[in-house]
């Protein structure tokens, strides 16, 4: 599952993402709406290390796959957006037309 920078680019991906989702649509609507911070600041901590993972993990698959400038900066901007890391993932999973390998 984790045998190449590409396999681990993509599944920190998608942990990210889910943290990311998380966030967002489940702790920050807690913290704000229900007066409950704790859940936010564990899952924004665990997002945080995710996104340094995934900052991370995704030099390393780019210098292994040959990715250029462009298609590295488009995979960074896909952190930032929500479900862009799926999307993300979803298109690499199709170029390479294999599961998390």
């Amino acid at each position: 599952m984790f045998s190449t920078p590409l396999a681990r680019f993509r599944t920190v991906a998608i942990a990210e993402g889910v943290s990311y989702l998380m966030l967002f649509g489940i702790t920050m609507p807690l913290k704000y709406m229900a007066a409950m911070p704790t859940p936010n600041r564990v899952v924004g901590m665990i997002h945080g290390i995710l996104s340094v993972a995934y900052v991370v993990l995704l030099i390393s698959a780019a210098r292994s796959e040959g990715w250029s400038v462009t298609k590295s900066a488009v995979a960074l901007f896909a952190s930032l957006v929500p479900f862009g890391a799926f999307v993300l993932e979803w298109q690499l999973r199709k170029e390479t037309r294999s599961p998390l390998a």
